[in-house]
């Protein structure tokens, strides 16, 4: 009885592992230009989910349709595309965990509040609506905190040059408040030594996707326009 348990059990694994590997096939088939990060069964027989550059769809066995959507279990209203998108991200993000002091820190626009006594670093657009809602509502209001400002423009083409020129300008700190709060353009040119293309390149090699995402000194991060509260509580508290 063991035996043909295990065999069985083999079987179906066998089959499982052949149904992943015939549809990664067709995926590359129809699309050779897809980056396959993975092929998993669902708990629903025959429906699989395929993830394609970080990016959650699901597909029959025979590779006949493709889902781009949410997937709901209706006894508890739970949505496993989303806990499958958030288990994605964080195990994503810890490839890519660095210790805060090993940030570059000399490419950021450092700005001291207080005592400074607490750190944390800010990737932000220069024309991203959240970035200006967040430094209004909340950097408007913290104390006791030095901040690592990195001009990472990703939202627009307009926003490489309006970095470079904020990073030229006699005071960057000035300069990006002007742009942020009164879309005052900064008189620099922006064509001085600015790191503007590597703030790029390493913000894509940390998986910064969106402005603004935040870095803590406990070498945890957030994105989103956080809250005084929310960020408060992310800091680590003054001794």
């Amino acid at each position: 009885m063991y035996k043909c348990l295990m065999l069985f059990l083999i079987c179906v694994m066998g089959s499982a592992n052949a149904d992943e590997t015939a549809l990664k096939d067709q995926i590359r088939d129809r699309f050779p230009s897809a980056s396959i990060d993975s092929i998993s069964e669902t708990e629903i027989m025959g429906l699989y989910e395929i993830v394609i550059s970080g990016a959650i769809y699901y597909v029959d066995a025979d590779f006949t349709y493709l889902f781009d959507g949410n997937l709901i279990e209706l006894t508890s209203m739970r949505n496993v595309t989303s806990e499958r998108a958030s288990e994605i991200e964080r195990a994503e993000l810890q490839k890519v965990a660095i210790p805060f002091h090993e940030l570059p820190l000399e490419m950021a626009i450092k700005r001291v509040y207080g005592t400074g006594e607490r750190e944390f670093a800010y990737f932000a657009d220069p024309n991203c609506g959240y970035c200006r809602k967040f430094d209004k509502e909340t950097l408007g209001n913290i104390s006791d905190a030095t901040l690592y400002l990195f001009l990472y423009p990703v939202i627009t083409e307009q926003s490489i040059p309006i970095s470079k020129s904020i990073w030229c300008s006699a005071d960057a700190s000035v300069a990006w408040d002007d742009y942020i709060f009164d879309g005052v353009v900064p008189g620099a040119q922006g064509d001085c030594d600015n790191p503007i293309d590597q703030v790029l390149a390493f913000g894509k090699k940390m998986s910064v996707r969106a402005t603004p995402t935040l870095f803590f000194s406990d070498g945890s991060r957030a994105s989103g326009a956080l809250s005084l509260e929310q960020l408060e509580a992310r800091l680590t508290p003054v001794q």
